[in-house]
């Protein structure tokens, strides 16, 4: 039997949970339907989430359909948990876009599309509600075009939209003019298809359908089906949909094991457990895998499968896994061969706050339960900084203030509160900076770096401009790492952005003794800082790129809000009896917007939110505390060093 793992996907309250709990029950693995309302759903297990009804963490469930075994995989639909959706992506292959009939293409929708587009994840697009007063087919598919793309196949259309009798009427191959309105979706990416429509030639609908098939799993073609995941209109067909044109493609069995990990969480009894997808070859229980540089052993293997979870001996290519025994894991971790390792886009958490426990003596305990939480996101990026606010996390939006405020006190007992969110700000190279320092006490090591900025986007850039054999390849990779690290903390306490070093000098001994690898890895961050220091750095703040749609008589209030909050805008655009107006915005003032649409368009506005890079702030430059040594200043540096070997 083939695997198909495939990805629901939609804008929050669209209807993504009730699609998956519809399809498990037509699938006969569920007796009765969960509902979002009531709580009782097989994939949103969280208290918060059944509480609040959206989904928080992915989740998987798994049912059968035409000889297909398929794994579901639910997604948050909230922009604060994009983080765990792309993460998912990954592991897909192929996805279900679920959009709302009456609320048709929403902000979120447009950002999972870019995703799907950008990783090439085959999508069918599900136009969910028709049953909903307000409902038309026509109208839901012109919004897609309109706002999401042109490049759709409609299978068929709604009968009865807006009623609780609303169907759909799924296109007939046989029919000359389903298949000529597909040809023609079709032909605009298929020379021999444009060919013969242009010739007005018949082409059968076997040909229609593998063309259509090819093109979906290409990414080129997305065909859109109309139903309702309450009332079960439209799902057979979807279902059909799903499983004639979305990919399922055979992966390799033979080979070394590779994997990736999308989701890691704990049991009862705090034993770490790590979701993967089995990429090629096989995972077995008592197999030893290298992770972080230790030897894990796998004690427990369980697959997803018809429903329900089974233990087994092996997980193969394919498969949905959960395993137990990885206790060095972490989300996004890559077991095997990393030349097959998808590589993962996040936008970086653009927010920051402090967290505290109410009461003082829970502060070890508060560093504990946060540090697993960064297992299942590390995105959170836990950081130590000084003062008694000095335990600080990355943060996407508020909701995930909320669902980790709630986490720490159901599943640790501990009672919290958040000091005011601020955006977390890097810092840019200004100039060149050149720093060299001769094996000073007590380093038995010579490094002379420069640093200057770089176009290059992430990880810094290491040029070499001394002989390999300069210093032994200990040295070189003591250097690296170190830099990795001490990026972490500019001028300012900011991470440093764009940087590009150069090794200008190295050297090994000093008086006729081998230097060690933590020799250079401790010398690395005084050179940095010095060179740093030379070069000058610019505090940039985060900004997102906006686009807002309103009725016309709310521009006026929109634009002078956006004014206030020193946005860089756009001339507005008509479209229709609606305005649309795009611009630029400090990151830390988008939930002010998003607070305030409602009243300000009659709850008729939407809000697209994207970040879009980085300027620099305006007047005096924000200043973070520090975690870790000082590199900044001497005599502080060599005194943590010093207390730290001493522990």
């Amino acid at each position: 039997m083939r695997t198909l793992n495939l990805g629901i996907l939609a804008h929050v309250d669209a209807g993504k949970t009730s699609l998956t709990e519809r399809l498990l029950f037509h699938a006969g693995v569920i007796k009765t339907l969960g509902g979002v309302d009531t709580g009782d759903t097989q994939t949103d297990t969280l208290q918060l989430e059944r509480d609040r009804g959206i989904t928080i963490r992915s989740a998987v469930a798994s049912f059968s359909a035409r000889g297909t075994r398929i794994n579901l995989l639910d997604t948050p639909g909230h922009p604060d948990f994009i983080a765990e959706v792309e993460r998912v992506l990954g592991v897909l292959d192929g996805a279900v876009l679920v959009i709302s009939a009456v609320e048709g293409v929403q902000a979120q929708t447009r950002v999972l599309m870019r995703a799907l587009a950008r990783l090439k994840v085959p999508t069918v697009i599900f136009v969910n509600k028709v049953d909903r007063r307000g409902a038309d087919g026509g109208a839901a598919l012109a919004n897609l075009r309109d706002r999401l793309t042109t490049a759709l196949v409609p299978m068929g259309s709604v009968s009865a939209p807006g009623t609780p009798l609303a169907s759909f009427d799924p296109g007939a191959w046989h029919d000359r003019d389903f298949r000529a309105a597909v040809l023609q979706a079709l032909a605009e990416r298929d020379d021999d298809l444009l060919a013969a429509f242009a010739e007005d030639r018949v082409v059968d609908a076997g040909t229609l359908r593998e063309r259509l098939a090819r093109q979906t799993a290409d990414g080129l073609i997305f065909p859109v089906y109309f139903g309702s995941a309450i009332t079960g209109a439209g799902i057979e067909e979807l279902i059909d949909g799903i499983t004639d044109l979305l990919p399922a493609p055979i992966p390799p069995k033979d080979g070394p094991v590779s994997a990736t990990v999308f989701k890691v969480e704990r049991n009862a009894a705090g034993e770490k457990l790590a979701l993967l997808r089995v990429v090629s070859g096989a995972l077995r229980v008592r197999d030893r895998i290298p992770i972080a540089h230790k030897e894990n052993r796998v004690t427990d293997i369980e697959i997803f499968t018809e429903g329900r979870v089974r233990r087994s001996d092996v997980a193969q290519a394919g498969d949905i896994a959960r395993v137990k025994g990885l206790s060095d894991i972490k989300v996004g971790d890559w077991i095997g061969d990393r030349a097959n390792a998808p590589q993962r886009q996040f936008a970086p958490p653009m927010l920051e706050a402090a967290i505290l426990p109410d009461d003082k003596a829970d502060a070890p305990a508060l560093w504990k339960a946060l540090s697993q939480l960064s297992e299942q996101d590390p995105l959170i990026n836990l950081r130590q900084g000084d003062g008694e606010d000095g335990l600080s996390i990355s943060l996407y939006g508020e909701v995930q203030k909320e669902v980790i405020e709630h986490t720490l006190k159901a599943d640790y007992g501990l009672s919290v509160r958040f000091l005011d969110t601020s955006p977390i700000y890097v810092e840019r190279i200004l100039g060149v900076g050149n720093a060299i320092e001769h094996a000073p006490d007590p380093f038995l090591a010579t490094i002379g770096l420069r640093v200057e900025a770089s176009g290059s986007e992430g990880r810094h850039r290491l040029i070499f401009e001394v002989e390999p054999g300069a210093a032994p390849p200990f040295a070189f990779k003591a250097i690296d790492e170190a830099l990795e690290a001490a990026f972490g903390q500019g001028i300012h306490g900011w991470q440093v952005i764009n940087a590009s070093v150069s090794i200008t000098e190295i050297t090994r001994l000093r008086k006729w003794t081998t230097s060690t690898p933590s020799d250079h890895r401790n010398l690395t961050p005084l050179v940095l800082a010095q060179a740093l220091r030379i070069a000058g750095t610019e505090v940039c703040e985060p900004i997102d790129r906006i686009t807002i749609d309103m009725p016309a008589d709310a521009l006026p209030r929109v634009q002078s809000l956006l004014m206030r909050l020193d946005a860089a805008l756009e001339p507005p655009v008509a479209r229709g009896e609606m305005m649309m107006l795009s611009g630029t915005i400090a990151a830390i003032n988008v939930h002010d917007i998003q607070r305030a649409l409602p009243s300000l368009t009659s709850g008729l506005g939407t809000m697209e939110t994207e970040f879009f890079g980085y300027r620099p702030v305006r007047g005096a430059a924000p200043v973070r505390r520090r975690s870790g040594p000082n590199p900044f200043s001497r005599s502080e540096y060599l005194a943590q060093l010093k207390g730290a070997r001493q522990v």
